[in-house]
């Protein structure tokens, strides 16, 4: 089953990105039956934040309680590539990847025009590119 968002959801997830830079940025979506709900932003604490990202513990912990009170999954996680005009998951990317349900969305700030691709994220598998849809 693939990722379904709006156009409302893909603006506010690119809007993050565009705040961010030259930094990445991060966050969760939550919904349901890959039907996304609400886009959870969080702070990047990571160490190099220019290179990765790492999401705030408190900012995690504060999503996941509000996906629980709103009946929803953690569908996918997202973050931006700032310098990257087709981004595809990094090594740190895929060693990273403790969700392996979820779909990686990756934001790539590197043209004109931010180009969103999602993945599959595996460790052991490595990474697959997938689609997904806008439903409005």
């Amino acid at each position: 089953m693939g990722l379904r968002l709006t156009t409302t959801h893909l603006s506010q997830i690119v809007s993050h990105a565009r705040e961010s830079s030259p930094n990445e940025c991060c966050g969760l979506i939550g919904g349901a039956d890959g039907l996304a709900q609400t886009i959870y932003r969080t702070r990047n604490v990571a160490h190099d934040p220019l290179v990765t990202y790492e999401a705030a513990p408190e900012d995690l912990f504060a999503a996941q309680r509000q996906m629980r009170e709103r009946g929803e999954q953690l569908i996918a996680i997202y973050h931006s590539h700032p310098r990257s005009a087709n981004p595809e998951p990094s090594a740190t990317d895929v060693r990273l990847a403790y969700y392996p349900s979820a779909v990686y969305l990756i934001v790539g700030l590197g043209n004109d025009e931010p180009c969103v691709r999602a993945f599959s994220i595996c460790e052991r598998e490595g990474w697959q590119p997938i689609d997904y849809q806008i439903v409005d």
